[in-house]
């Protein structure tokens, strides 16, 4: 498939980069190319040579400024506005029922719903200088699409802080409450980023799955009924090819030959 508002290519090495690309209106979030970012990772899901997707930004400065704001006081009826926010909630959960590990490549700055999106990557790698923020309250709008994500990520007394304040926070800052899992120097941000989806492609993709699929499904289950749908799982997990593999590897001091079963 083609795309007209992002980039989409598969390394050698089982990365799929996809690149928001549309620098002339700071990558903001229409309905179009939230449409194309759904196929994209559909796209990423489906292609058996892909092991980690990397989402990334070709602008110099903006990984995203979120939402089109145009859209929100346009004459469009209410109830296509209403459906049109359904891709967001699509978007986070194809993302966190994806079965492969997804890296957000925040090289320029992450607001208003690109932070939701973000924040469903399962990491997030950050270029120094970068910001992060929530500031629709600054127009008259609040980020009720994201407050899900951002709850679940960002400790609640500093997640009200960003919500209601509206102020953007630097990468180090992201880093330190949570939000950021590693800030690179601008000259290492992108072999970092390489190399951090390289070791991740480099795992068994089955177990990979088993375990993304496992961190999804059990954040907002009961203490107990997590317990019991995690003992499956590694039960699953010790019926497959790849666990029996990895340690024998380990104790033979060499490098696994994933099966994928």
């Amino acid at each position: 498939m083609s795309y007209a508002m992002l980039r989409y290519e598969v390394s050698e090495a089982g990365i799929a980069t996809i690149a928001l690309d549309q620098p002339d209106t700071r990558n903001a979030l229409s309905d179009e190319l939230l449409d194309e970012l759904i196929a994209a990772f559909e796209a990423a899901r489906e292609d058996t040579r892909v092991r980690c997707v990397v989402l990334s930004s070709t602008h110099e400065r903006v990984f995203s400024a979120g939402a089109n704001l145009a859209g929100f006081a346009g004459d469009t009826a209410l109830v296509e506005k209403h459906l049109g926010t359904g891709r967001f909630p699509r978007l986070f959960r194809l993302i966190g029922e994806l079965g492969k590990p997804t890296i957000c490549a925040a090289g320029g700055h992450v607001l208003a719903g690109a932070l939701g999106i973000a924040l469903a990557c399962d990491l997030i790698l950050a270029r120094e200088g970068v910001r992060f923020g929530t500031p629709e309250i600054n127009v008259g709008v609040f980020p009720f699409m994201i407050m899900a994500l951002i709850y679940r990520n960002v400790p609640r007394k500093k997640a009200t802080e960003l919500l209601l304040l509206g102020e953007q926070i630097s990468a180090a800052e992201a880093e330190r409450i949570g939000i950021v899992n590693h800030v690179f120097a601008p000259e290492e941000f992108e072999a970092g980023v390489r190399e951090w989806a390289e070791t991740l492609a480099a795992k068994s993709p089955l177990i990979m799955k088993l375990g993304k699929d496992a961190i999804f499904r059990q954040q907002d289950m009961a203490f107990l009924d997590a317990l019991d749908f995690l003992r499956a799982q590694l039960t699953i997990a010790f019926s497959t090819e790849d666990i029996q593999e990895g340690v024998r590897a380990f104790f033979e001091k060499r490098q696994p030959e994933w099966k994928g079963r």
